[in-house]
């Protein structure tokens, strides 16, 4: 039975292996002629489906590219040749040739792939041969072709191949003397990034250059465009809030104008020194309440009957009526809903304030955002400039004077809003009226005048961030009663605790500001 079941088990096995389809493998004659402008015209007889090589390492930073056109008798799809039925398959290729350094041009293309038995390969050219081989394997095989020779008059090389294996490639090489096409090689850059971004003596010089050019360029624009008016030397200096013994201040402006005029900006602080303003010019009153030992300390804002509105600024009637739109009174505490959704209106009519009252020509909000989106623009397109630089060249370390210009003009952006004139000279004003309130000499002012006067420079130190001085100076005054006609305290308080109880309200104030998120840079 084992002598019997022998022969059948191979009997079986030989079916098996001839029932299994293979690739065919078979001879191909391919014709190769370079033509007077550096193309070369491929006929291959025989062909069958193959992957063909469109790209190889030129240099460190380059890639070889063979660019295949005009395709006949196959479909090609960038990476394989698809022949339907083996037959007869032409088709160009540009980027063949390239130049040696010796002025010879040279020819190198891959003409057959296998798995094929047999490879012959004809080569014609616009000149002498003065050089051939050709390689047989892997794409990077230096191992030589089967045959590779040339006929007596050195125009036509002939290359034979033997056994090509599946994956396997025909190399052939053929130089030609110098200027027989002219042709060059087509390279594309080969992203890398030590080499995207050299530094050598072009990128780095050229990056210094651009960056001179280009923040010497924003430096010019905000001098000529983002830099105030100047001032007249006798504009500035201490300023006396005082005319004819009652207040004055400089140029009639008032605590919001200041905080806006100053820095630009519609601040929190700003919208606090106005509340306490409007209570020391009678609109309304600010009753501290009792609390307990473990209590949040509060106000109630009181709106007072009969007050002449009409004489308000546009900002102060907005604020005016967020805190008392269908209120007469309100706990400092309960300063959300609609009085956050006032500050908008606060914000915006400050902002239009100063630009009526001739201080800016432009509002300063509007011009801050202008100057940031030019600079943020001009950082993508930096960006983008630079990732196309990297990618394609080089250069790409140039590209980054482009994104340091418009991280700058961002930034700088916050800086361009300029006063005019007018407003150079008001805010010198201001200043000197600062310098008054910091270290002035009070005890000039008769003690009739002192309630009233010190109570109105008492929001413009809250903007100069004086309260705790102007604070004691008013505890100190003398009255009839234990309140001021604009601030009320609880039981058992007395102007003594006056100073502590106004530094606990501008900063409990100006957190209940902040929290509405309207003021975020108000």
């Amino acid at each position: 039975m084992t002598c019997l079941a022998r022969p059948v088990g191979l009997a079986l096995l030989l079916i098996v292996l001839l029932a299994t389809p293979a690739r065919a493998a078979g001879a191909t004659e391919v014709t190769l002629q370079l033509r007077p402008d550096g193309v070369l015209h491929v006929v291959e007889k025989g062909a069958q489906s193959r992957a063909v090589i469109t790209r190889t390492r030129f240099d460190d930073a380059s890639d070889r590219v063979f660019l295949l056109t005009g395709v006949k008798g196959a479909a090609f799809d960038g990476e394989t040749l698809t022949v339907p039925a083996a037959g007869t398959v032409e088709y160009d290729v540009t980027g063949a040739v390239t130049q040696l350094p010796d002025g010879t041009e040279e020819l190198r293309w891959s003409a057959a792939g296998g798995p094929l038995d047999t490879v012959k390969v004809t080569v014609r050219g616009p000149g002498q041969i003065q050089g051939l081989t050709c390689f047989a394997g892997p794409a990077t095989s230096a191992i030589g072709c089967t045959a590779a020779g040339m006929d007596e008059s050195a125009e036509n090389a002939t290359f034979e191949q033997t056994g090509l294996a599946e994956g396997e490639q025909l190399t052939i090489v053929v130089a030609y003397p110098a200027g027989s096409t002219g042709a060059q090689p087509i390279l594309e850059n080969r992203f890398d990034l030590a080499t995207a971004f050299t530094v050598d003596m072009w990128t780095g010089g050229s990056l210094i250059v651009l960056l001179i050019l280009l923040l010497g360029g924003l430096y010019g624009l905000y001098r000529s465009r983002g830099r105030d008016a100047r001032v007249v030397e006798s504009e500035s200096g201490l300023y006396a809030p005082l005319e004819n013994g009652r207040f004055a201040p400089p140029d009639g402006v008032r605590p919001g104008q200041i905080g806006t005029l100053i820095d630009e900006q519609a601040d929190v602080i700003d919208v606090t020194a106005t509340i306490v303003d409007l209570a020391v010019r009678g609109y309304l009153r600010i009753d501290e309440q009792p609390r307990g030992t473990y209590d949040a300390p509060d106000w109630l804002l009181v709106k007072l009957p009969d007050t002449p509105l009409q004489d308000l600024l546009p900002y102060e009637r907005a604020l005016h009526d967020a805190m008392f739109d269908i209120r007469d009174d309100i706990l400092l505490s309960q300063l959300h809903g609609g009085f956050s959704a006032g500050l908008a209106r606060v914000r915006d009519a400050l902002y239009r304030d100063v630009v009526k009252q001739g201080w800016f020509a432009r509002r300063p909000d509007s011009t801050r955002s202008r100057w940031t989106v030019l600079g943020i623009l001009l950082t993508i397109a930096g960006v983008a400039g630079t990732l196309m630089l990297a990618w394609t060249t080089t250069y790409g370390l140039v590209g980054l004077a482009v994104i340091i210009a418009g991280a700058a003009l961002t930034v700088g952006g916050q800086f361009m809003p300029a006063k005019t004139a007018k407003g150079a000279g008001a805010l010198a004003h201001t200043l000197g009226f600062r310098q008054y309130l910091i270290s002035g000499d009070v005890n000039g002012v008769p003690e009739e005048q002192r309630i009233e006067l010190f109570s109105r420079y008492l929001p413009y130190a809250v903007i100069f961030d004086s309260v705790d001085r102007w604070a004691r100076v008013v505890s100190t005054i003398t009255t009839d009663g234990d309140n001021l006609y604009w601030y009320h305290g609880p039981a058992e308080w007395d102007l003594s605790k006056f100073a502590d109880s106004m530094r606990t309200f501008v900063m409990t104030t100006s957190g209940a500001i902040s929290a509405a998120r309207q003021f975020r840079s108000f």
